[in-house]
């Protein structure tokens, strides 16, 4: 559990961004080498991570680096406070996750044969860690294993702003490992069911259809798996405009959902039942008895308890 993290390092520096130097590099043009610390600013990105960089210092001089060459500016005035990945790789965060759900098709009733097991979940770093200078980071990931766990705060914000992920994750059918703050969590889950679920699915799902036509139009292709997913979001949806609660296992609809991610709807009958869908979630809205937003205080007051689970008490000799 302690490896659940990856530090993202072939992310392109963007056009503009300060940079110091972190070793003496010889400038493009003939003169004394630019030396380690130095200021300078990206003039020109690479089209991957294995290509260099162009700089160009205060002075005029210019020169090329590779990532490892040099640092952010803003990075480097920051020191070690801020640097969430170091301090998560040092202090092995994820011995503090606090629970492990299973997500994705094998929650969803829709695994196949090879299909990943994809875990999401919560962790809960101790209070001299949380309150430190150092902070720590909003979530712990690793790619390679498909996990990913949100620190606690982080997890009841998305959850308070309807976030569907965050959502499946508390009615998973597929607990793999819990804790006395994570029932808690699990048992007033509710609290994060209102209107607003209406808004981010409805909206979330209208502006990923477009993208999706825009792609059939521009390049002729789709994907079908992330159009079955929206389809089956409206479906979970309407689920907990009606019946108070997130669906997540499809299993009644299995057939009809496999059948878009293999090809065995055209763009017009998936586009037909999503409209259709949609007219059923406003009757849904309309209808429903979900209150207006979450419940705020109620969310504030379970993350406070969960705080104070995590204060070392200490008795002077």
């Amino acid at each position: 559990m302690h490896e659940i993290l990856e530090i993202a390092s072939t992310l392109i520096v963007p056009l503009g961004t300060q940079v110091v130097l972190r070793l003496d590099l010889p400038s493009t043009a003939p003169s004394q080498p630019v030396l380690r610390g130095t200021v300078a600013e990206i003039v020109r990105v690479p089209t991957d991570g294995s290509h260099s960089y162009g700089l160009r210092c205060a002075d005029g001089a210019e020169l090329k680096a590779f990532r490892q060459n040099f640092s952010i500016l803003k990075q480097v005035k920051m020191g070690p406070i801020g640097d969430a990945d170091r301090l998560a790789l040092e202090h092995e965060l994820g011995q503090y996750v606090i629970y492990r759900c299973v997500v994705g098709s094998q929650a969803y009733g829709l695994s196949r044969e090879g299909s990943d097991i994809d875990r999401r979940g919560i962790y809960l770093p101790p209070a001299d860690l949380e309150w430190s200078l150092y902070g720590v980071p909003e979530q712990l990931e690793n790619r390679a294993t498909e996990e990913c766990y949100w620190e606690l705060k982080k997890f009841i914000v998305l959850a308070l702003k309807a976030n569907p992920n965050i959502l499946e994750c508390l009615w998973s059918p597929i607990v793999e490992h819990t804790s006395e703050v994570a029932e808690a969590l699990v048992a007033k889950r509710e609290i994060f069911l209102s209107k607003l679920v209406y808004q981010t699915y409805n909206g979330y799902v209208m502006s990923q259809f477009k993208k999706l036509e825009q792609d059939l139009c521009v390049k002729d292709e789709l994907n079908w798996k992330h159009a079955m997913h929206l389809i089956r979001l409206l479906l979970q949806g309407i689920g907990v405009m009606t019946e108070q609660q997130v669906g997540v296992r499809v299993v009644d609809h299995r057939d009809a959902l496999l059948a878009i991610r293999h090809g065995g709807q055209t763009w017009a009958e998936v586009n037909e039942w999503r409209l259709a869908l949609h007219r059923e979630f406003a009757e849904a809205f309309r209808r429903t008895t979900l209150p207006d937003a979450p419940d705020y205080s109620e969310a504030n007051r379970l993350l406070i308890w969960a705080r104070r689970q995590g204060v070392e008490v200490r008795h002077d000799s």
